[in-house]
């Protein structure tokens, strides 16, 4: 494999892996009180335009680090959304 390959996919491992932690937290827990709504958005259209970008290069690093990072990456932004939904439907004392 070319050196720019074992780079490409050791950088997709490290910087897709450093979402594993943050997606089970946010599963266990359910507290998204610190995650910002639009900036996670944000993040999630980005990474679906880096994994389409790599399908255009068929550049199989670029897909495989941001298809995990897309799954990763909504589970926690539809979390977000749920939590907030039901945040504002809950009775005052029960906000949080």
């Amino acid at each position: 494999m070319p050196l720019h390959d074992t780079l490409g996919y050791l950088a997709a491992a490290l910087t897709t892996g450093s979402f594993v932690p943050q997606a089970l937290l946010t599963l266990r827990t359910r507290d998204v009180r610190g995650i910002s709504l639009s900036m996670y958005s944000a993040f999630t259209l980005g990474v679906a335009l880096w994994l389409a970008y790599g399908v255009a290069l068929g550049e199989w690093p670029i897909v495989l680090a941001n298809a995990v990072t897309l799954a990763l990456s909504t589970t926690i932004l539809a979390v977000k959304v749920i939590e907030d939904r039901k945040r504002r439907r809950a009775p005052p004392a029960l906000k949080g």
